[in-house]
């Protein structure tokens, strides 16, 4: 049988990344481009430079992802690449990028979900038994999807408000922390202890849905009133504060997805998305979930990355080109989302 190649593209955000996917399971290459350091003084990421920066790096990408795969275009199955969500200007520039490249070497384009592509990082390392539930949690991102068979996505519940890694983000803010702070606060937290009180909203609730603007504004209006009374609590107990908080964003995590695996029963349990990459969440993970296979995906993986776009795409691919192929009006989708349950 003649060999899958899928080429695919990443540009959701402020990674710019391509990556050559072999037979669904051997990662060729996952070249990434990160612009961390041109957002870390803004605190947090500007789209009109994320895109300007993609547009500078596609090119670069392209060929070295190429070069590292020691293979030629003509070798290639298919081109992938993240349709949405995202910012919608670094979107565009992925999609042209796709577009262009599968228009002249003949190729079949394939959109993808970027959440898909966060799901489906699991099968890069491991076997996913179905049916599964899949906890993907991010800066834009927390929402539990139920996958019944390969390739079926149905979401389950999300978030109200705050996704968890904005909450970590606005709370670093606070904290005085420089952009990302989720990997610092997670250190912080090792060192502390839970010892003050922060909500856990809707943790006694039959609903699978989260909520962190509550406990973001119970942090920062505690670091307030302290303030008032002349605590510097940042400066005397920051360990204990950066514990304290991700306790209640953990403890809300858990118990939404157990409650999620109670009302769907799965045989497999995955974690994707930036918040993944957690030690705190994989703690509790690995020895809370007992009855069901467990994947958590290596740190290479759980930020964006075109390895898991190509994974989602191997995917679509088995379903028949005439079912997933998009032509050359495909467009951006900012706002996409995973059908509900």
């Amino acid at each position: 049988m003649k060999d899958n190649y899928i080429l695919a593209f990443e540009t959701s955000c402020d990674e710019t990344s391509v990556a050559i996917l072999k037979n669904g399971s051997e990662l060729l290459c996952n070249i990434i481009a990160s612009q961390i350091n041109s957002h870390k003084r803004f605190g947090g990421v500007v789209p009109e430079i994320a895109s300007r920066h993609h547009v500078e790096q596609i090119t670069v990408c392209i060929e070295a992802a190429l070069e590292e795969a020691e293979i030629s275009a003509d070798q290639l199955t298919a081109v992938a690449v993240t349709e949405g969500p995202g910012l919608n200007g670094a979107l565009l520039v992925g999609i042209m990028a796709a577009k262009t490249f599968a228009w002249a070497n003949h190729l079949p384009l394939i959109p993808v979900n970027h959440m898909a592509g966060h799901l489906m990082a699991a099968s890069l390392v491991d076997t996913i038994e179905y049916p599964a539930m899949a906890l993907l949690v991010s800066g834009g991102h927390s929402e539990l999807v139920y996958v019944e068979k390969e390739g079926s996505y149905k979401k389950v519940g999300e978030t109200r408000d705050d996704a968890a890694g904005e909450a970590y983000d606005k709370v670093g803010r606070v904290m005085g922390l420089t952009y990302p702070s989720g990997k610092v606060i997670d250190e912080l937290a090792h060192k502390g202890q839970d010892t003050y009180n922060f909500p856990r909203a809707m943790m006694n609730t039959h609903e699978v849905e989260f909520s962190f603007s509550g406990l973001k504004s119970a942090f920062i209006n505690l670091v307030h009133n302290e303030n008032q009374k002349g605590n510097d609590v940042i400066a005397n107990d920051l360990e204990n504060l950066a514990a304290s908080f991700q306790a209640a964003v953990v403890d809300v995590l858990m118990a939404k997805t157990k409650l999620a695996m109670e009302k769907y029963p799965v045989k497999t349990l995955i974690i994707g998305g930036g918040v993944s990459a957690n030690q705190g969440l994989r703690e509790r993970l690995s020895a809370e979930i007992t009855d069901e296979k467990l994947i958590i995906p290596p740190l290479r993986f759980c930020g964006d990355n075109a390895g898991m776009i190509a994974a989602a795409a191997y995917i679509e691919w088995k379903k028949g080109l005439e079912n997933v192929q998009a032509g050359l009006d495909l467009n951006a989708k900012p706002s996409l989302v995973f059908e509900d349950m």
